[in-house]
C-alpha cells in the first residue's frame, strides 16, 4: 500500500516539502498556509496527475441556458462562435473546519504545541478551499462550541477564519460530545466537516454525535494531530508529568511507565480506527512534526475517493 509521504511526492511533481521548524518559527498564520498551499499547487502543476482543481481543462460548446460568465469572449472575437470554458472540478461546496483547543491541545514537546499545529493546518486547508472556490466556514471548541464562522464564499471570508484562528484559547478541558452536537444542529445544509482534534477521550463517546452527523447526510473527516512524545514516550529518567487539564502533577518512573503507556495508547488508537472505520469515516493522524503538504495530500486522496493509509 502506498505510504501517505510517497502519495504526496507523487502527488505534488516530487516537490521538496518546506521545513517545518522553519515554518513554525514565523508567526504570521497567513504567511505559513500561503506559503504551503503556494508549493503544494505549484507541485500539482508540475505534476501529471492533477486531482481537483479549478484548473483550466478544455473549451466546449456554449448551449442556451449555461451560465453566459464562463463564455470565454476572446475566443469568440477569434472564432465568432461562443464556446465557454470548462474546468477540471468547480463544486463550491460547503466545508467547515473544526478545530479542538481545549487543554489537552496545548501540549508540546517541541518549540511548538499541538494548537499551534493545529491552527497552522486548519488555514492551511482553509485556503486550499476557498481557492477551489468551496464556500469555508470554522468552528473553534473546548468544553463547548466558541467560535463560530458560517460557511461562505466571498471577500474576506479566509481573513474572518485568520482573525478567529488568532484568539487565545480559553483552555479548558476537552468534551467532543457536545460540540459535535451543537454543530450538528446548527450546519443546516449538507457540507464536509473536518473535525481537528488530539481525541484523547474514550473513543465510544464520539459514536452518538458522529452518528448523528451522518444521519444529517454530512461527509465528516477526523484529522487527529498528536505530539511525537504522545505517540512514542521514551525515557530512561523519572519525569514530572502533569495533566493539562486537572493540573494534576506525579513524577513516575518512565522506564516502567513506557510499556504500558505503550499497550494503552495502541489500544485506544485501535479502538478509535474501528469506530471510524465502522462508521465509513475517513480518519488520519498526523505528529505535529510532519509536512503540512501530507495534510493537502491526504485530503486530497479522500476527495478522490481514496482513503489515508
Amino acid at each position: 500500500m502506498t505510504s501517505r509521504k510517497a502519495r504526496a511526492s507523487e502527488q505534488t511533481g516530487g516537490s521538496q516539502w518546506i521545513d517545518l521548524k522553519t515554518l513554525m518559527a514565523v508567526r504570521n498564520l497567513q504567511w505559513r498556509a500561503q506559503k504551503v498551499v503556494d508549493g503544494f499547487q505549484n507541485g500539482l502543476h508540475r505534476s501529471p496527475k492533477h486531482g481537483f482543481s479549478v484548473e483550466f481543462s478544455e473549451y466546449r460548446p456554449y448551449s442556451l441556458g449555461d451560465d453566459p460568465k464562463t463564455i470565454d469572449w476572446k475566443l469568440y472575437a477569434r472564432t465568432d462562435r461562443y464556446y465557454q470554458k470548462r474546468f477540471e472540478d468547480e463544486t463550491n461546496r460547503r466545508c467547515y473546519l473544526v478545530i479542538d483547543q481545549s487543554k489537552s491541545m496545548q501540549y508540546g514537546s517541541i518549540d511548538y504545541n499541538k494548537v499551534e499545529y493545529a491552527r497552522t493546518l486548519i488555514a492551511t486547508l482553509a485556503l486550499f478551499l476557498i481557492r477551489q472556490r468551496d464556500a469555508v466556514g470554522a468552528v473553534t471548541f473546548d468544553q463547548e462550541v466558541t467560535d463560530w464562522l458560517t460557511a461562505r464564499f466571498r471577500t474576506g471570508q479566509f481573513q474572518r477564519i485568520l482573525t478567529m484562528l488568532s484568539k487565545p484559547c480559553k483552555g479548558r478541558a476537552t468534551d467532543l460530545t457536545a460540540p459535535l452536537a451543537q454543530i450538528a444542529e446548527l450546519v443546516k445544509h449538507r457540507s464536509l466537516i473536518v473535525i481537528v482534534s488530539d481525541y484523547l477521550v474514550d473513543p465510544e463517546v464520539l459514536r452518538s454525535p458522529l452518528a448523528f452527523l451522518r444521519a444529517r447526510k454530512h461527509e465528516v473527516v477526523l484529522v487527529r494531530v498528536l505530539d511525537p512524545l504522545e505517540m512514542d514516550f521514551k525515557s530512561e529518567k523519572p519525569v514530572l508529568v502533569r495533566d493539562l487539564e486537572s493540573g494534576d502533577e506525579r513524577f513516575v518512573d518512565s522506564s516502567v511507565m513506557a510499556g504500558s503507556y505503550q499497550r494503552k495508547f495502541q489500544a485506544h488508537r485501535q479502538a478509535l480506527e474501528s469506530l471510524t472505520a465502522s462508521m465509513g469515516i475517513p480518519s488520519v493522524v498526523f505528529k505535529t512534526t510532519d509536512p503540512l503538504e501530507l495534510v493537502l495530500s491526504s485530503f486530497l486522496s479522500m476527495r478522490e475517493g481514496v482513503g489515508p493509509s
